[in-house]
């Protein structure tokens, strides 16, 4: 009977790890693609205890074989953001604070009014960019008289529809705009940030529409605008820290070619997972909210902050504008055959109406 069982539940476990690699933007397909670590873990436990307990005979070869085989596409996913993995984003050499930039971002939880403890955690560590998501009028409100004062120049977009954004600097921002890039009800912000420096850089803060049966029946949406700003990246080189809630795994299939296209660098890749999501549920956890940087960019420190009421963790992440040092990373580059499917995901995006 543990044979049948280990063996089903190894079978389930491989298919799931297929499926996900289905490429249709269908949201229950793309939902396989978040919980590879939890898999991974099921299937060496699978496998683990179908060594110890089952006798031998063809269950325990399929609950061997389905779980090994599970266990090792998935650990091809995982590893590169964990610490026997290279580095993809060299760590800085010198901390110049006139060159660096530190970002704190949170994804807020529209009714989640814990708005205090998430504004101590910014005066502690003083950031020079905060920006929340899911952030209404009345966290507008809140933050408004707490951040004016040290972060004057902001970008405010208040929305009760789970998408609205504010961004707070005490650097400049010049050349910014608010883009609804591929539906009308999702802002992104566009600027440039002038460091202490005189240098300046780009940032693109982003929070696409997840692909969920409450939200979107796909991931065409999502997917089309991420791959737009990495378009709009290749198109236009320069450096360039892209920020948000962008509803995606670092490991996904969307991620990884939005990276290609952009020349993006991911700061997590050899480092750990850094997962912000969800908040309340350590076993359902994975890494939602991203900072990925071009080349120019060195990382002098990374971590996830604490609990402040949100499902999301907040994540603060510094860099060293290094540009000298560009040479010293393999910037990902995508080929033809990807840069045409970028483009026939973005127009699809564009021109597919959503039902959900």
């Amino acid at each position: 009977m543990l044979g049948i069982l280990l063996g089903s539940i190894a079978i389930a476990l491989l298919l799931a790890t297929l499926i996900a690699r289905i490429e249709l933007h269908w949201w229950w397909i793309r939902s396989f693609e978040f919980p590879r670590l939890q898999i991974a873990c099921l299937a060496f436990a699978t496998w683990l205890l179908a060594a110890i307990f089952v006798e031998s005979g063809p269950w325990l070869w399929v609950a061997l074989l389905g779980s090994g085989i599970t266990f090792v596409v998935q650990a091809y996913y995982i590893s590169p953001f964990t610490r026997l993995w290279p580095v993809q984003v060299k760590a800085a050499k010198s901390n110049d604070d006139d060159k660096t930039i530190t970002l704190l971002i949170a994804n807020v939880l529209t009714p989640n009014r814990q708005a205090q403890p998430l504004i101590e955690m910014i005066k502690k560590h003083q950031p020079d960019i905060i920006l929340t998501l899911e952030s209404d009028q009345w966290w507008e409100d809140q933050l408004d008289p707490a951040l004016s004062e040290q972060w004057p120049n902001s970008v405010k977009i208040p929305l009760d529809n789970l998408y609205g954004m504010h961004l707070y600097s005490h650097l400049e921002l010049t050349n910014t705009s608010v883009e609804w890039l591929i539906q009308d009800d999702i802002p992104s912000i566009h600027t440039r940030v002038t460091l202490a420096n005189g240098d300046s850089i780009r940032l693109f803060a982003l929070h696409p529409r997840p692909p969920a049966p409450s939200e979107s029946e796909k991931s065409l949406w999502r997917d089309a605008e991420l791959l737009l700003v990495g378009k709009k990246i290749h198109e236009d080189p320069q450096p360039t820290l892209v920020a948000g809630d962008l509803n995606d795994v670092a490991w996904s299939r969307t991620t990884r070619l939005f990276c290609r296209i952009g020349g993006m660098l991911d700061p997590r890749r050899g480092r750990g997972l850094f997962s912000t999501f969800h908040a309340k549920y350590p076993m359902l956890r994975w890494p939602l909210d991203h900072i990925f940087v071009t080349e120019h960019f060195t990382l002098v420190g990374m971590k996830r902050l604490e609990y402040f009421g949100s499902d999301h963790f907040p994540i603060l992440a510094t860099f060293c504008y290094r540009p000298s040092r560009k040479d010293e990373a393999e910037t990902p580059e995508a080929n033809s055959e990807e840069r045409s499917e970028a483009n026939e995901t973005i127009q699809e995006g564009k021109t597919e109406e959503q039902e959900t």
